[in-house]
């Protein structure tokens, strides 16, 4: 800020930002007092020059803009600038008809250099070129400018709800977070705002040189009726005086006025927002050496032509064959230099070394050749983007960041065949088909749909791959419409789930405590590695992830294991006791928010059979053909709730719950099992099955 105004300012006690709020008010405030206050000839010329210079502004802003927001005031500025012209039309049209018997200098020197310099002092060719700027700027430029700007506002309010849903789908998908995502839902509101301003702001323009040349007429009128009527001036000295005064106002105003129409239609006629005005011109135009090989050819041989003005045409077409070689030039280097910079190749018979070995991914994704399209960007492929989000979705819920996973191409596959991977092994694998769509049916869909039947390679349910022009009728029939990427997508975000604990390997568990000591790092100073060592918290996490628990309160878990690391360092002990320091969050994430839960119950002859044999002082052993009865009751049981809409919970005594798992995971793996410790005594429980008997 200027040193005097803010000393001013701090004289006056007036804070910045209220002179920064009352600039624009104030401004237009002395526009409009310049239509009734007489100026004399020097602020005109100050005017007139300051006008001129805020026009030339305008264009070079709107031409080295990128996109349409970096210059969001520009219908503001519109509507200003046009005030400031007509203001100044007024302004000398007052001084012009009072003081025009004086001279063509009684408006100042600059309507006098218009009107002698610009245009010889010839009042004649001063109305043709007035004439032609007119049609030029009213008929060509503006009428232009302003149908863009209706067409461009119409497309940009009707494309507003598929960009917003175009950025909802990519904060689903976990592409941007919601920061991101506001910024771009602003960002798409402003953009509609703004070209729906340049489609009314545009009529400023339009409606201003339509003044212009009104105000032109009026002023030769006037003109001449006042210097032949009031102060008795010949026709002819009348005629010459006014009428060159008018032309050269005129011409004054119109120039500037010729400036913003070329700003507004360069605003609303650009394409892109990667870079400005002039570049896309530079790059698109002058950056093709075919195009100016062409055009130095087709001049060099009009200038061969008998008659023609030789030298002029081989001098341009010199500079065109000038500019292709040096352009083809530049592409050749390009195209050479990858190729000097690449490294020479081992040859063939080079020693083994450490570089031969190629470590196993962690999680890997093997796809057959035509589903290389799917993670292929030249090609329209969201693959990436999907599993960019799955990873974040993972760390959300279970609370840790997965391994990348790292995609492959695998020609022994079948062509629409996947695999995962986990450390090498396969973990599962399906087909997709691109160009097709699944339809998978959710339990009630009946109709028949015309297509391939198949299964849902995540959850097995049954489903159908369709085509685009049934994917309405699937829908209507209640099916589940997914497309190839979303498929695969899915699939790996189950496994991941699955095999959350296999995914949590020791640098991921040094990479969480990391991260939680950024929140409490004297918790974790305390506690990891002096009362917990890192081997110790990676199992009692993973036994947790086994049975599906999240670790995202990671806090919590380490608090627990500080109250309890005088137990011992036994990793199943610690995991129990974080299960139940975690109850509530264990009995939400089941059963969500309600508060009497109905469970699975053994029955108690049963019951207390299993405790005896799994806490023999011998060592656990159970009667296989009572494990297998056993296991065969839990699937049936679960299944039956989850039938009824009821979470497949089984409760047991703590004694057992660690084994009772580990014997049920494999025959029910949907089956939960809590302890009566594992209760909130904020919650009830009602036994709604049991194993062995009847409920």
């Amino acid at each position: 800020m200027n040193p005097y105004l803010a000393r001013l300012q701090a004289t006056l006690g007036v804070r910045p930002d209220f002179v920064r709020t009352l600039a624009a008010p104030l401004f237009v405030v002395l526009i409009l007092a310049m239509m009734v206050l007489p100026l004399p000839p020097f602020v005109l010329d100050l005017l007139f020059t300051f006008n001129i210079a805020m026009a030339l502004m305008v264009m070079f802003t709107a031409s080295s803009m990128v996109k349409p927001l970096d210059f969001a005031a520009f219908p503001a500025v519109l509507l200003v600038t046009t005030l400031l012209r007509l203001s100044l039309n007024v302004a000398s049209t007052r001084v012009v008809l009072l003081e025009g018997h004086t001279g063509t200098g009684a408006a100042g020197h600059v309507i006098e250099a218009f009107g002698h310099f610009l245009i010889g002092g010839n009042f004649a060719v001063g109305l043709i070129v007035f004439a032609v700027l007119v049609v030029i700027n009213f008929i060509v430029i503006t009428k232009g400018a302003e149908r863009i700007a209706e067409v461009g506002a119409r497309f940009t309010l009707d494309a507003m709800p598929g960009k917003q849903m175009a950025i909802d789908a990519d904060l689903n998908a976990g592409l941007i977070d919601e920061k991101e995502a506001k910024r771009r839902r602003a960002e798409v509101g402003e953009e509609a705002e703004f070209f729906g301003s340049m489609d009314g702001a545009s009529k400023y323009v339009r409606g201003d040189a339509m003044a212009g040349l009104l105000i032109l007429f009026i002023n030769i009128i006037g003109g001449f009726v006042i210097g032949v009527v009031q102060h008795d001036l010949s026709a002819a000295k009348a005629a010459d005086t006014y009428i060159l005064l008018a032309v050269g106002d005129a011409l004054v105003a119109q120039i500037p006025g010729l400036l913003i129409s070329v700003a507004s239609a360069m605003v609303v006629s650009r394409v892109g927002k990667d870079s400005d005005v002039g570049s896309q011109i530079g790059r698109q135009l002058f950056g093709a050496p075919r195009t100016l090989a062409l055009s130095a050819g087709i001049i060099g041989g009009l200038g061969l032509i008998p008659g023609m003005p030789h030298l002029v045409f081989f001098i341009i077409a010199a500079v065109l064959g000038a500019a292709a070689w040096r352009l083809q030039q530049a592409e050749r280097r390009r195209a050479q230099a990858p190729e000097r910079a690449a490294e020479p190749e081992r040859p063939a018979d080079a020693e083994a070394s450490w570089d031969d070995l190629v470590p196993v991914d962690t999680l890997g994704l093997e796809v057959g050749y035509r589903l290389i399209a799917l993670v292929d960007k030249a090609r329209n492929g969201d693959l990436l983007g999907r599993i960019k989000g799955v990873r974040k979705k993972f760390a959300q819920d279970v609370g840790f960041l997965p391994p990348p996973v790292h995609i492959r191409d695998n020609l022994e596959l079948r062509p629409s065949l996947y695999r995962v991977t986990l450390r090498g092994a396969v973990v599962g694998e399906g087909e997709a088909f691109p160009g097709l769509l699944l339809a998978i049916n959710p339990g009630g869909a009946t109709q028949q749909l015309p297509g391939t039947t198949t299964t849902d390679p995540a959850f097995g349910l049954p489903a159908v791959w369709i085509e685009e022009r049934h994917r309405e009728q699937a829908q209507m029939a209640g099916f589940t419409v997914v497309d190839c990427s979303t498929v695969v997508a899915t699939h790996l975000s189950h496994l991941m789930q699955v095999h959350a604990a296999k995914l949590l390997g020791r640098v991921e568990t040094q990479q969480l405590v990391d991260h939680v000591a950024k929140l409490a790092p004297k918790l974790i100073e305390d506690v990891v590695p002096k009362m917990v060592a890192i081997p110790v918290l990676q199992k009692a996490l993973q036994l947790l992830l086994e049975e599906g628990v999240h670790i995202r309160d990671m806090r919590s878990i380490v608090e627990c294991l500080a109250e309890n690391a005088g137990a011992g360092t036994d990793a199943a002990e610690l995991a129990r006791r974080v299960r139940v320091h975690l109850a509530p969050a264990i009995v939400q994430q089941i059963y969500g928010p309600v508060r009497e839960l109905d469970v699975i119950a053994i029955e108690p002859n049963l019951e207390r059979l299993v405790t005896q044999a799994l806490n023999s002082p011998h060592g656990a052993a159970l009667d296989p053909g009572v494990a297998e009865a056993l296991s065969r009751g839990a699937a049936d049981t679960a299944q039956r709730q989850e039938e009824m809409g009821v979470p497949a919970c089984l409760l047991v005594p703590d004694a057992i719950r660690a084994p009772m798992a580990r014997l049920l995971k494999r025959a029910a793996p949907r089956l939960k099992v809590l302890a009566h410790s594992e209760i909130p005594e904020t919650h009830s429980i009602r036994i709604a099955s049991i194993i062995g008997g009847t409920a």
